[in-house]
């Protein structure tokens, strides 16, 4: 599978690019320069936050687990049981392969799609999913997505997004604009959304919302909300 296919036959491309070359690369960039080691220092705090407001599940889900950079935080509670899936078989194997050995006998992975988890109802205690849903454009896709995760689930789902209401939000829709009056098509495989509509669709696909974190308060596009099943 090379692409996140719905059910209902429709294709979502932005994840086609995942070969082996791109995989790495993947793997490398968070590893990279000072920004970059400093943001993901960041994320993996937000990420212990946010295991912790879920009530340190025992049997998690990461998905889309990528080349594996969350998997030594997930492991860090000693009896978590890790469920590493992704779409894409090249970056499982890229992550499998740069994986400490012990660290790897606590991890299945599993290459399945977002909108049609490989995994019994209600399966796991968490779903685990970063940097995935601000690819996802269309409410009618982010809501397959999101009961999808419901059903997989028996309690808690971790999700990051964009949303609106900060800096950087604001900055890129007036770069947008400038773009629009150049007569510039905008690429559109990131996208930023309302927090009160990006919520309403937690609620409607069975959820409420336990926290919000934020990667830079007022900065940063990056949220992470913590959902219970209802």
């Amino acid at each position: 599978m090379s692409r996140l296919t719905l059910q209902s036959g429709i294709e979502l491309p932005f994840s086609a690019k995942y070969d082996p070359e791109h995989a790495q690369a993947y793997h490398d960039k968070h590893r990279g320069d000072l920004r970059r080691r400093l943001s993901n220092l960041r994320d993996q705090q937000l990420a212990r936050r946010a295991l912790t407001m879920a009530g340190q599940p025992e049997r998690v889900l990461d998905l889309p687990c990528g080349a594996g950079r969350f998997w030594r935080t997930l492991a860090e509670h000693p009896g978590r049981q890790i469920i590493a899936a992704d779409n894409s078989a090249a970056m499982l194997d890229v992550a499998v392969r740069h994986c400490d050995p012990r660290l790897l006998e606590r991890i299945r992975p599993l290459q399945t799609s977002a909108f049609a988890i490989d995994l019994p109802d209600q399966s796991v205690d968490s779903i685990f999913c970063m940097r995935l849903l601000h690819h996802i454009g269309q409410p009618e896709h982010r809501l397959a997505m999101l009961r999808e995760f419901r059903r997989v689930t028996r309690d808690t789902l971790i999700v990051s997004l964009w949303v609106d209401g900060n800096y950087m939000a604001w900055r890129r829709k007036r770069q947008e604009v400038r773009r629009s009056r150049r007569g510039k098509e905008a690429s559109q495989n990131r996208f930023v959304l309302p927090r009160s509509t990006v919520e309403a669709e937690f609620a409607f696909a069975g959820f409420e919302i336990v926290g919000r974190l934020d990667f830079l308060p007022l900065q940063s596009m990056w949220r992470v909300y913590v959902l219970r099943r209802c």
